[in-house]
């Protein structure tokens, strides 16, 4: 279940300002490691340190693709390609790469079941517990170091 909590809207002269909405809240990430533990409790043949190889090559080779400009799609689950910052510059002749590219991104495109669409029909919603102590008055809604948190 992915575990929602509220924040409110901070920002001044927003026409959505003092307003309410949820944040998913994650969990600390998984490692390699651990997807390829978890992947070798799918029935695999495959021991989890030759998974974890192949994910962590897999890794590599993307990064690899990317910065020489070619996008890699993973069926079923994105496409990633590289993408630039840029400063702007008054004309082409005074463009520099030193100076005018602030940096290097990866970009990801969800593809497949991972689509918004498939996502939001599939994801089953709830509070977390702060979240339900908002919801009953419990505790409120309060501003702290400029967010708008719950707070007991």
């Amino acid at each position: 279940m992915l575990k929602l909590d509220f924040y409110k809207n901070k920002r001044q002269g927003d026409q959505n300002y003092g307003k309410i909405y949820a944040r998913a809240k994650n969990a600390e990430p998984i490692n390699l490691e651990q997807l390829a533990n978890h992947m070798c409790e799918h029935n695999t043949p495959f021991s989890p340190g030759v998974i974890k190889g192949i994910l962590t090559d897999m890794v590599s080779c993307i990064k690899e693709m990317v910065l020489l400009g070619q996008p890699v799609k993973i069926d079923g689950l994105a496409i990633f390609k590289a993408a630039v910052t840029s400063k702007p510059a008054n004309d082409v002749e005074s463009f520099d790469l030193d100076s005018n590219i602030r940096n290097v991104r990866l970009q990801c495109r969800a593809v497949g079941k991972l689509v918004r669409k498939d996502l939001t029909n599939e994801a089953t919603l709830g509070y977390t517990s702060l979240a339900m102590r908002v919801k009953s008055g419990e505790i409120i809604l309060s501003s702290r170091k400029g967010e708008y948190i719950a707070t007991e």
